[in-house]
């Protein structure tokens, strides 16, 4: 867990049998959870948890070894300048506030001009950006930056501080939603992750809202692979 940060529900299961493997005793599929929950009980003395979260692109569970003495942007600092991670900062501001948790590699090139530690070339922060991809605290995919899994799973409490009155929570998983449909109702607004749409509205005749009952207007995305399968 410590050298890959963040592994998926498979290879957390792969690491469990290992374990229950190596200590002769019967592996349960259905006790990870337990299993990771006793390891935390340990982890807790160290200031360490092992969280869990979803992707918001395939719906995937996914862990991370979290360090919870630093629960947030510091816990970069020893790799990013200031200025870089200013960057950061501002290009989550933008995906935070965006209507779909994406923003144009333009937009995010743009902040270079408005840092107010150390200005940026737009080639560096192009190399900037590229590095917190590289480092899995960005996505990005045809020229459109989010945030990632591994971002959102250990910079959460992070998140719900600093962004208290934007941030909403998925009404299907319950999980932080960015990349996500929005009920149409003025009076309902609930959020839903895509693939929780696509999992919540599969073989409904009308997909109406799970909270207001009004009919649900956005297209209906297909189940991923990686949820069909389970």
């Amino acid at each position: 867990m410590m050298s890959n940060s963040l592994v998926d529900e498979r290879e957390a299961s792969t690491l469990y049998k290992h374990c229950c493997d190596i200590h002769k005793v019967p592996c349960v599929p259905d006790k990870l959870d337990d299993f990771i929950d006793t390891i935390n009980a340990k982890l807790q003395l160290m200031f360490m948890q092992i969280r869990k979260g979803m992707s918001e692109v395939n719906g995937r569970q996914y862990y991370a070894l979290v360090n919870m003495a630093e629960t947030d942007i510091t816990r970069m600092s020893s790799d990013y300048a200031d200025n870089e991670l200013e960057l950061f900062r501002k290009t989550m501001d933008l995906i935070v506030s965006s209507e779909n948790g994406k923003i144009s590699s333009t937009d995010a090139l743009n902040i270079a001009d408005s840092l107010m530690t150390k200005r940026l070339k737009k080639s560096e922060a192009e190399q900037v950006l590229n590095r917190l991809v590289q480092d899995k605290w960005l996505n990005e995919k045809r020229g459109e930056f989010s945030l990632s899994t591994k971002c959102i799973i250990e910079m959460e409490p992070y998140i719900r501080r600093m962004y208290e009155d934007q941030v909403k929570l998925c009404h299907i998983c319950h999980n932080i939603a960015f990349q996500s449909q929005i009920c149409d109702s003025p009076t309902c607004g609930i959020k839903i992750h895509n693939p929780c749409v696509a999992r919540y509205f599969k073989g409904r005749v009308e997909p109406r809202c799970p909270a207001c009952d009004e009919f649900w207007p956005h297209e209906i995305p297909e189940v991923p692979r990686s949820i069909s399968r389970r």
